[in-house]
């Protein structure tokens, strides 16, 4: 499982224009599933969003995570981002898990996710083709794997 996470001031999601997801400062995070993720990736992608220290403390240092701000999560399914670009000049996308596979384990992500932080956890459209809009804030963008 890959994240690519960016700490935001605000950001959406629209789809056929209409806002499914929405959150102010906080994370959001383009998540890819790849095949033979299970439980323990999924456990340790929702700790690693939940906890991974990009946000400053008092000193200005990056000593925060998002459940010490309380700030928000968008979770948006991009199964792009685990496409294989190793060669050529096109993506290869047997690196992607299938989306029959993939959403069950990309919502089972965002229950635990919504179970364990209460700074509210927003999605776009699992499959869908989705518009987002973000504002960053840094630029602070990381890739997680688990």
């Amino acid at each position: 499982m890959l994240a690519l996470i960016q700490r935001v001031n605000e950001a959406s999601v629209r789809v056929d224009d209409e806002v499914v997801g929405a959150i102010g400062p906080g994370l959001l995070a383009l998540v890819g599933v790849e095949p033979g993720d299970g439980d323990a990736q999924i456990a340790r992608m929702a700790d690693r969003l939940l906890g991974y220290r990009v946000f400053a403390d008092e000193g200005g240092r990056m000593n925060l995570g998002l459940a010490d701000t309380g700030g928000g999560l968008l979770l948006v399914s991009q199964f792009t981002l685990a496409a294989d670009t190793r060669s050529g000049m096109r993506p290869g996308f047997s690196t992607a898990a299938a989306p029959e596979v993939a959403e069950p384990l990309f919502s089972r992500l965002v229950g635990i996710c919504r179970q364990k932080h209460s700074g509210g956890v927003e999605t776009g459209r699992f499959g869908a083709h989705m518009v987002i809009s973000l504002v960053n804030d840094g630029p602070v963008t990381f890739l997680l794997r688990s």
